[in-house]
């Protein structure tokens, strides 16, 4: 079983929030995986969200731990990049290979589909419409966007019977997002554990904006 933690992009929300996002890739044999490869994106935040989900199931087992949230991290830093990033990558390595851990819906999720948090939770809870199975399985398809809608015109059709308004309107959020691979070193291996032949985007280098987590 290989994870790898690489390319960081950072996403501007608006002209004050900006965060972080890195790619996970999972390559793995084991049955306890419905996909023997796959990628997503998540940022440090959910990372955190996981660590807790996890704890409350793992009861007094000590989880590993993740790279310490720090108060000055800048994206323009390359050490602070690629300390996080290495971290992740240890913090993962470590859940998979903890069997006890394995057995958690949202681990799955996490890894293998591309929805959030909070529709992990709903997922892993059997409040959606698809399974942890579907989620994962069609992670890149419109299955999900399907169901998805049907279930926001739903609930948009029952608040409308009492509001007398028809379904709401929702400016579906831009990505602008920027691949960054800090200085002209290129001292990132941070993908030693895969094939060579899965190659990291091509370099761009972003400005020193200051990013949040």
């Amino acid at each position: 079983m290989f994870v790898c933690v690489q390319d960081p992009r950072l996403h501007k929300e608006d002209m004050w929030h900006t965060y972080v996002d890195y790619e996970i890739c999972l390559h793995t044999n084991s049955m306890c995986f419905r996909k023997k490869s796959s990628s997503v994106r998540r940022r440090y935040s959910e990372f955190v969200w996981l660590r807790q989900c996890l704890e409350r199931n793992a009861l007094i087992m000590e989880l590993p731990k993740l790279p310490p949230w720090n108060p000055f991290f800048n994206l323009s830093n390359a050490h602070h990049v690629v300390q996080r990033m290495k971290g992740l990558k240890e913090f993962l390595e470590n859940v998979l290979h903890t069997p006890l851990l394995l057995s958690d819906s949202r681990l799955h999720l996490f890894l293998q589909s591309e929805l959030n948090t909070k529709k992990i939770e709903k997922c892993a809870l059997g409040k959606t419409r698809y399974t942890v199975a579907e989620a994962i399985q069609r992670s890149h398809s419109s299955y999900i966007s399907r169901l998805e809608d049907k279930e926001s015109c739903d609930s948009d059709y029952e608040s409308s019977s009492s509001s007398g308004y028809g379904v709401s309107l929702e400016t579906p959020a831009q990505d602008n997002s920027v691949s960054f691979f800090p200085g002209a070193d290129g001292h990132l291996e941070l993908c030693s554990c895969l094939s060579e032949s899965i190659q990291p985007p091509t370099p761009e280098l972003y400005d020193d904006s200051p990013s949040s987590l």
